[in-house]
């Protein structure tokens, strides 16, 4: 018995998908709406009359949008918050929770999270830039004004 693939417009409208606010086009939702429910890259190709290679593609664009999408989300929290970190390559992890208050408590605000919570965190959203209990790369640290903390990658901290 074959399984039939979720129809994907019914998908995108139950989700809130709307092409002219959205940074994905109509396929590419429709592709990653299919993918996050199991659905195989050849039965979408099936489904969509198109070549699985061409699915792939697709679909790694799709993700590639999603993840620049987030990072300007990040970048433009980061750009509000009062409070700003450089965390520099080969601090230690430990040491940042302390750097973190210390700032804070010089902008008044309070944050979200105990030292424990607030390493992994920093250790989560860093990805590779952080490996064991040592940064590998740059990141910057930002705080908002009620207490969520934003962590970025530092491309470059030292350009103005």
């Amino acid at each position: 018995m074959a399984v039939t693939a979720p129809d994907p417009d019914e998908l995108l409208d139950r989700a809130g998908f709307d092409a002219e606010s959205s940074v994905l086009t109509r396929r590419q939702a429709e592709v990653l709406a299919l993918r996050e429910r199991g659905v195989a890259q050849a039965a979408i190709a099936d489904h969509l009359g198109t070549s699985r290679a061409n699915v792939s593609s697709i679909e790694a664009s799709a993700r590639d949008n999603v993840r620049k999408a987030r990072e300007t989300v990040a970048f433009a929290e980061a750009l509000r918050a009062p409070v700003r970190i450089v965390v520099e390559a080969g601090t230690d992890l430990y040491d940042v929770p302390s750097r973190v208050y210390d700032a804070c408590d010089e902008a008044g605000v309070k944050v979200n999270h105990a030292a424990p919570e607030l390493m992994k965190r920093v250790s989560d959203e860093a990805g590779d830039a952080v490996s064991g209990r040592e940064v590998q790369d740059d990141l910057l640290l930002g705080v908002t004004t009620d207490g969520a903390v934003t962590v970025r990658h530092s491309h470059d901290s030292g350009r103005e």
